[in-house]
C-alpha cells in the first residue's frame, strides 16, 4: 500500500475527524502512485494517521476512510459502514423518499444514494468510490433489494475528479418517474430529469414546518420547483398558493403534482422570481412568502456576487408581504454561512424599512447529516422572520 507523508502539524485536524487531506498538506509518496486506490497517511514523524482514497489530480488529494489502523478495508469494510448509515435512516422512520448516504457525512467520500419508493439514485462523485463502483451496488441491492437503481453521477463534482459525467439506469428496469409520498402528500419525482437526484430531500422537514403559519393565508412560493412548499401549504389549509418558477417544465410539474392530491387553491406562475418580485401590484397580497434559490453560489469568489442576490429577493420580499407576515427564506450555499446569511438578512430588512423578529432558525433534514470538523456538509439554512 503507498504511503502519503504529511507536512509537521497536518494531521491535527484529520485526528479532529477532518474528512480531507488537500494537495498542499502532502511531503512525499512511498511507494507506487496508484490515482483512486486506498493508501495510507503517516504523519511527518512516519506514525499512522489514517487510511483513504488518492487522488492526486484533484485539490482534495485523499479522502479519508478510516482513523483505526486495524481496520482491513474490503467488501464487510465497506458493507458494514452502509448498514451503518442504514440503521440510522431507519430510526428516523422518514418514509419512502429519504437520503439513505450522505458522503462523508457518513464516512462514504463521494457516495450518495437516495431513495424515492423502491428506486434508489446514486451518484459516485470520487475516483476511488467510482472504481469500487460494482461491490458498492452489490452491497446495496444485497441489503435494499430495490426494483432499480439509477445514477445520476452528472455533477460538475465529477470533472474536478478527473472523471466523465454519467447518466442513467443501471439496475432493473423501471420508469424514470416514481411516485412517492412525503408528509402525507403525493408527488413524482423524475430520477432521470429532476434537480439533484430527482427531489430536494434536505428540505422535507422544513416542508412540513409551514404548517405553523399557512392556514387561511395567502401564500407566495419562490423558486418552486416541483411544488413542495406550495403543496405543503395548500395540505395546511392555506386560502391561496402562487407557485412561480422560470422553468416551464416545472410549472408543468407543479400542476401535475397539485392535481393528483386535488388542492385546487394553487396557481402556477411561470415567470422569473426577481422580476416578479418587484411588481407593485402584489404589495400587501401575501400573508407569506416563502423564498428557496437555487444556491447562488459554489465557490468562495462568487461570494460577494451571490450576496447580493440574496439580498435582492429577501429586499423585494420585505417590502411587498404583509404586516405581520412571515417569511421563510433559505440558502442551500455552504459558503453563505449562517452569519453571513444572517447579516444580509439584517441589511435587507434595515433597507426595506421594516422590523423583523426571527421565529425560527433550522437546516438539512436529519436524513442529511454534517461532520462538526467538516461544516462543508451543513450548506442549508432556514429563517423564518416575521415581518412588521
Amino acid at each position: 500500500m503507498l504511503i502519503v507523508k504529511l507536512n509537521p502539524k497536518e494531521e491535527e485536524n484529520i485526528l479532529n475527524g477532518f474528512p480531507w487531506v488537500y494537495n498542499n498538506e502532502i511531503h512525499s509518496f512511498l511507494g507506487e502512485i496508484s490515482n483512486g486506490e486506498i493508501v495510507q497517511v503517516n504523519s511527518f514523524e512516519n506514525a499512522f494517521v489514517a487510511y483513504g482514497f488518492l487522488n492526486i489530480e484533484s485539490k482534495l488529494m485523499i479522502r479519508v476512510l478510516s482513523l483505526k489502523q486495524e481496520d482491513v478495508l474490503d467488501k464487510a469494510f465497506f458493507r458494514k459502514r452502509i448498514c451503518y448509515a442504514l440503521e440510522h435512516r431507519k430510526a428516523l422512520q422518514l418514509g419512502i423518499a429519504q437520503r439513505l448516504i450522505f458522503s462523508e457525512a457518513d464516512f462514504l467520500p463521494g457516495l450518495i444514494v437516495d431513495q424515492y419508493a423502491d428506486i434508489l439514485s446514486v451518484q459516485f462523485l470520487s475516483l476511488g468510490m467510482e472504481k469500487i463502483k460494482p461491490m458498492i451496488l452489490e452491497i446495496l441491492i444485497e441489503q435494499l433489494k430495490p426494483r432499480g437503481i439509477y445514477e445520476r453521477s452528472d455533477t460538475p463534482a465529477r470533472i474536478k475528479e478527473g472523471l466523465p459525467l454519467a447518466k442513467g439506469p443501471i439496475y432493473g428496469s423501471f420508469s424514470s418517474r416514481v411516485e412517492v409520498v412525503e408528509n402525507g402528500i403525493r408527488f413524482i419525482v423524475d430520477v432521470e430529469k429532476g434537480q439533484k437526484t430527482g427531489y430536494f430531500l434536505d428540505q422535507k422537514l422544513n416542508r412540513d414546518m409551514v404548517k405553523y403559519y399557512v392556514k387561511g393565508k395567502n401564500v407566495l412560493d419562490c423558486f418552486s420547483n416541483v411544488g413542495g412548499f406550495a403543496l405543503h401549504a395548500c395540505k395546511y389549509g392555506a386560502a391561496q398558493v402562487d407557485a412561480c418558477d422560470i422553468s416551464g417544465l416545472a410549472c408543468e410539474e407543479i400542476k401535475y403534482n397539485a392535481q393528483l392530491n386535488q388542492f385546487t387553491q394553487i396557481q402556477v406562475i411561470k415567470t422569473d422570481v426577481f422580476e416578479y418580485l418587484r411588481k407593485p401590484e402584489i404589495k400587501d397580497v401575501y400573508d407569506v412568502i416563502i423564498l428557496d434559490p437555487p444556491a447562488f453560489t459554489k465557490d468562495k469568489a462568487t461570494v460577494k456576487k451571490a450576496y447580493r442576490g440574496y439580498k435582492e429577493i429577501n429586499l423585494q420580499a420585505l417590502k411587498i408581504i404583509k404586516r405581520g407576515g412571515y417569511l421563510l427564506t433559505f440558502s442551500c450555499s455552504q459558503h453563505m454561512t449562517p452569519d453571513l446569511f444572517m447579516h444580509m438578512l439584517a441589511e435587507a430588512a434595515l433597507d426595506a424599512n421594516r422590523k423583523i423578529q426571527c421565529i425560527d432558525f433550522r437546516i438539512q433534514s436529519p436524513d442529511h447529516p454534517t461532520l462538526l470538523a467538516g461544516t462543508e456538509q451543513l450548506y442549508l439554512k432556514c429563517l423564518v422572520l416575521r415581518v412588521l
